[in-house]
């Protein structure tokens, strides 16, 4: 071998071992360049993004044209997708590491999730232990909820720059392997809101609460003005819960459907679950009010704003908005405490479980960490406590459970 082709092979060589690089011209269509030279392979697939022109995703409704590829350790392992990229979140897209939702162009099954062609990449920028929203997936999965959205960890590469540690998630939508439920002019799927951001559609009911109608998409008057009577009704009943029969009380609301929703709701003491936004619900004319899936954890076990919320003491979700006056009935106090007991070791495998979620991602962290050095950082609003190490972080939250768990189990 000539000198000239042993250092060629030997740069070759170096590259290989390195990683991937920013080493295809930009018009090459087969695949997406990497460099993840200062952010190596961490056990996670790798999402790399280009937006048209490298344009900056500045806010959440301006839609970008866009290419998306997978990486594993050494090379690509799909094709280049075509789709739309926006910020997305409410409180949390003003943060420094953002959210991103993601449409592609044609039905895509990633990670082994059913096709669809809606998905999100949540940032977890106010989760410094990047596993709250994880934890709520298990959990609803293990109390049989209805529905809960598939969650994937990946790494994050946007328009050639790393991005952090996100969670690649299935979006809450009407759809078969989602939301399963009639699309027609008497079946809703329902968010309810709070006053600082809301959607159109929207009604507001004669109590102030404001409900983003999610499907029927594009609502006429008279579909709109049928879920408004409903929920305008249904506020009043529950008002009087205390009078109703159990029967009664199940034709307005599935006890199926919200004990699960309740109990995660309430044993994490998520700040958002407390009838103020990102609570999700269906309803077809005739039937109940079914609530689910459960979305937005990244303010929950342990982790608060407010420093009220933050102790692992006190019922928290019953004493608030709608929730107070259903548990108004003391048939719903027994039954939900019924349903605490006969699956409370589900809840407390979930703090035991722990440890296996954070090996999932212990690479991925120190690339976050790297890139995001904020671990001791009290300036946000949602980083109210400062760590000496990722590991503490975990280790608070893992305390926070336990204790919320065995205050539960003798405060019913």
């Amino acid at each position: 071998m000539t000198s000239l082709g042993f250092l060629t092979g030997l740069v070759a060589l170096s590259f290989s071992l390195a990683g991937c690089f920013w080493e295809t011209p930009d018009n090459n269509s087969e695949y997406l360049p990497l460099d993840d030279s200062k952010y190596p392979y961490a056990g996670l697939p790798r999402i790399v993004i280009e937006t048209e022109d490298f344009h900056e995703l500045r806010d959440r409704e301006t839609e970008f044209p866009s290419k998306l590829q997978i990486y594993g350790k050494d090379n690509y392992e799909s094709e280049v997708y075509s789709l739309t990229v926006r910020g997305r979140g409410n409180s949390s897209f003003k943060m420094p590491k953002y959210g991103m939702k993601l449409e592609f162009d044609d039905k895509v099954s990633l990670f082994g999730m059913p096709k669809n062609r809606d998905f999100a990449l949540i940032a977890n920028y106010g989760d410094k232990t990047h596993l709250r929203n994880y934890m709520m997936g298990r959990l609803s999965e293990w109390l049989g909820s209805r529905w809960t959205p598939k969650m994937q960890f990946v790494e994050v590469f946007l328009n050639r720059k790393y991005m952090g540690l996100y969670l690649f998630s299935e979006t809450v939508k009407v759809a078969k392997e989602r939301v399963d439920i009639a699309e027609n002019d008497t079946t809703f799927l329902v968010e309810k809101e709070d006053t600082k951001k809301y959607d159109p559609p929207y009604v507001i009911t004669n109590r102030g609460y404001i409900y983003h109608i999610k499907s029927p998409k594009n609502p006429d008057e008279k579909t709109t003005q049928l879920l408004l009577s409903h929920l305008n009704e249904l506020e009043n009943v529950v008002w009087n819960f205390e009078r109703w029969t159990p029967e009664e009380i199940q034709e307005w609301i599935s006890m199926e459907d919200f004990l699960p929703f309740y109990w995660i709701q309430e044993f994490s003491k998520n700040e958002d679950g407390n009838y103020a936004r990102s609570v999700y619900f269906t309803w077809e004319k005739g039937g109940p009010i079914r609530f689910g899936p459960l979305w937005d954890f990244d303010l929950a076990f342990g982790n608060a704003s407010r420093e009220k919320n933050k102790p692992a003491t006190d019922f928290y979700i019953r004493y608030y908005r709608l929730y107070n006056s259903i548990f108004r009935s003391d048939w719903v106090e027994t039954v939900a405490k019924a349903y605490w007991q006969e699956r409370r070791e589900k809840f407390r495998a979930l703090a035991d479980s722990v440890p296996l979620y954070e090996s999932m991602i212990r690479k991925a962290v120190k690339n976050e960490y790297r890139r995001w050095p904020i671990i001791s950082n009290t300036e946000n609003w949602a980083l109210k406590d400062p760590y000496d190490s990722y590991e503490e972080g975990v280790e608070v939250m893992i305390q926070w459970m336990r204790e919320r768990f065995d205050w539960i189990d003798k405060n019913l």
